[in-house]
């Protein structure tokens, strides 16, 4: 029984210290340190392509790693982050890659409350502030909506489906105003009067699985870049 509690105890404390040095970089900036450093050296070809995101984004890379091959697009997603940590590694993972495009697929993380209580008008300035920056560095944007979800297994966020709409016409209402591309994953994926993400496109209700990175968002993506990129 000794033995047991003093492994336990061990456990604890060593998923606390791990915690604690994982809070040192709330941001994330170290995820892709190595990444941009590397990249950075390279040549540019001035098409670069960035993707802003979380596990959404992140996992596109993980399920489909040939489109990123065969279009040269960069992922910057990190699981699990909300608006406000994007705003803490843009000019690392962004700025400092001097893309062409940075495509900014955020909302979902900051609806499920992952780093404090959801406030819209907030998370919607976040996104306005990557704007702001990417166009103070000559970097044009293309924004996305908010893919479908009704609700999240890690959270006890509450009433997501409507905070996924309205999130996504002050998104589409400010591209509009400023003339900035809007990719509208949602309509593509949305089903139900619940008005949850098509269940053939993911396995839990939030995430696309490869199919619908595939089907829906690559082509839909790809149209978009197109304004910039030939």
């Amino acid at each position: 029984m000794k033995h047991l509690i003093a492994i336990a105890i061990l456990a604890l404390i060593t998923s606390g210290a791990l915690a604690q040095k994982n809070n040192k970089d709330w941001g994330g900036i170290s995820r892709y340190a190595s990444a941009n450093i590397e990249l950075s050296n390279s040549k540019n070809n001035g098409k670069r392509v960035v993707l802003m995101g979380n596990s959404i984004t992140y996992n596109w890379v993980e399920y489909r790693p040939e489109f990123f091959k065969s279009t040269g697009y960069i992922g910057r997603g990190i699981p699990g982050q909300t608006s406000y940590q994007f705003l803490v590694r843009f000019r690392d993972d962004v700025i400092n890659l001097k893309p062409k495009v940075v495509v900014i697929n955020a909302g979902t993380n900051d609806i499920a409350e992952n780093t404090g209580p959801y406030n819209e008008q907030r998370t919607m300035g976040n996104i306005i502030s990557m704007v702001e920056l990417a166009k103070a560095n000559k970097i044009n944007v293309i924004l996305t909506s908010v893919i479908p979800a009704t609700k999240f297994k890690w959270s006890d966020a509450t009433d997501i489906a409507n905070k996924v709409v309205s999130l996504n016409k002050l998104i589409a209402e400010y591209a509009q105003k400023n003339k900035i591309p809007y990719v509208d994953y949602y309509s593509h994926l949305v089903e139900g009067d619940e008005r949850a993400l098509k269940h053939q496109y993911s396995s839990d209700g939030v995430h696309p699985n490869a199919q619908c990175y595939k089907e829906v968002m690559e082509p839909l993506l790809k149209e978009a870049v197109r304004k910039y990129v030939k």
